[in-house]
């Protein structure tokens, strides 16, 4: 009785409005898995669940968004539907998801309605607390709890939220923790890493990935500066745009007097090297071995930070990061929590961290630190992705 007035006043609270006719993106063969992220900070975990999903279950991952995220480009996105129950109809006939995974605790009752109708499983992960849908306010007695007895499970990030999904009527809840990479680690060729270290000997590396135009000067004068300190000191810079490469070499060469080694030339890092540019972003793992202290760009003065700082922290490297986090603002909040990360707010800051962390103790307790975060978030992953491969087998 309670769950029926709330759905009925929950309907009718949302008005007679036509469906809207939205044109969305060709459905995919074989089976589809929805990923839906409320906010920008809930896309980190679900973009690496889906990695995992495509490569391992052979399905296709659809992912729901805030339109200002930005995605690569070959992930599969759509908007979400309004939370009416034509819309949601609309949706779900157009991709015919076989598992819906919601985050962070937000509830969509007629989508939950409709997905329920039509035996779709769905998980709740990164859950924090409960919270209906804020397309209109309202009084809705006992929605909340009937939405939350229709997820197969939820996944709490911790203790306090496994309580407070509880409390509200979920009946299957697991206190995993925060949803990260099952394993950041990047893959790399270990005698091309072999080769590197020995020809890089006892020298200090310091990393800087995914560096924008508009962030390059400061890297540079942070480069600059913490030769004064170590003079052996090597730079490996991946621009964010390698076609930048040549104006790179230009002004180090020249302005600074350095000599700069290209990876795209065949050129290697030899004892004269003070700059090293990889030619590509398909070997980061290379790079965050070698390194252990990483500047993640974009973070200082570009449009937010360009790689996902975990793959840098499951290589135990010391993380250096600026007020621009973008997306993933919820791990550098983590990182900066469990002092496993150093912050600077610009230029000149980053020099002094670098220069700080120069001192191998002072950056194996951020690296220690980093990668034991890293690794507490695989674990959860893991059992997320069990359950997920459970329940699209059916025998969950």
């Amino acid at each position: 009785m309670v769950f029926s007035l709330g759905r009925t006043l929950y309907n009718l609270a949302a008005g007679r409005v036509p469906a809207v006719d939205v044109r969305r993106p060709a459905r995919p063969s074989g089976d589809v898995i929805w990923l839906h992220a409320p906010s920008a900070a809930a896309v980190v975990g679900l973009t690496s669940l889906a990695r995992r999903i495509e490569s391992e279950v052979q399905a296709k991952v659809l992912l729901t968004c805030p339109e200002d995220v930005a995605l690569p480009p070959q992930q599969l996105r759509d908007s979400a539907p309004f939370d009416r129950h034509a819309e949601v109809r609309s949706f779900l006939q157009h991709w015919q998801p076989k598992l819906v995974i919601f985050s962070e605790g937000e509830l969509r009752p007629a989508l939950i309605a409709e997905a329920r109708e039509r035996c779709i499983p769905m998980l709740m992960v990164n859950a924090r607390d409960p919270f209906l849908l804020r397309e209109r306010d309202g009084w809705y007695p006992g929605l909340v709890r009937s939405c939350l007895t229709a997820q197969q499970r939820v996944f709490a990030i911790d203790a306090a939220g496994a309580r407070a999904f509880r409390r509200a009527g979920a009946e299957e809840v697991v206190a995993l923790g925060r949803l990260e990479e099952p394993s950041a680690a990047l893959p790399h060729h270990e005698p091309e890493r072999a080769a590197l270290a020995a020809l890089l000997a006892t020298r200090p590396i310091w990393l800087a990935v995914g560096v924008p135009e508009a962030e390059e000067p400061a890297v540079i004068a942070a480069h600059r500066a913490a030769l004064r300190l170590s003079h052996r000191l090597l730079l490996i810079l991946v621009p964010q745009d390698f076609s930048r490469a040549e104006a790179l070499v230009q002004q180090m060469e020249v302005a600074e007097g350095w000599t700069v080694a290209q990876r795209r030339l065949e050129q290697e890092p030899d004892p004269e090297t003070t700059v090293y540019i990889p030619d590509s972003d398909s070997e980061y793992g290379l790079w965050y071995r070698l390194a252990p202290v990483c500047f993640m760009g974009g973070s200082l003065s570009g449009q937010g930070c360009a790689r996902n700082p975990m793959e840098a922290a499951a290589m135990g490297s010391a993380i250096i990061y600026g007020p621009k986090p973008g997306i993933f603002g919820s791990v550098f909040g983590r990182l900066g929590a469990g002092q496993a990360a150093r912050a600077v707010g610009d230029a000149a800051d980053l020099g002094e961290a670098l220069g700080d962390l120069l001192a191998p103790d002072r950056a194996a307790r951020l690296a220690q630190a980093a990668w034991s975060l890293s690794s507490d978030g695989g674990e959860a992953s893991e059992r997320v992705f069990q359950d997920l491969r459970a329940l699209i087998a059916g025998g969950a």
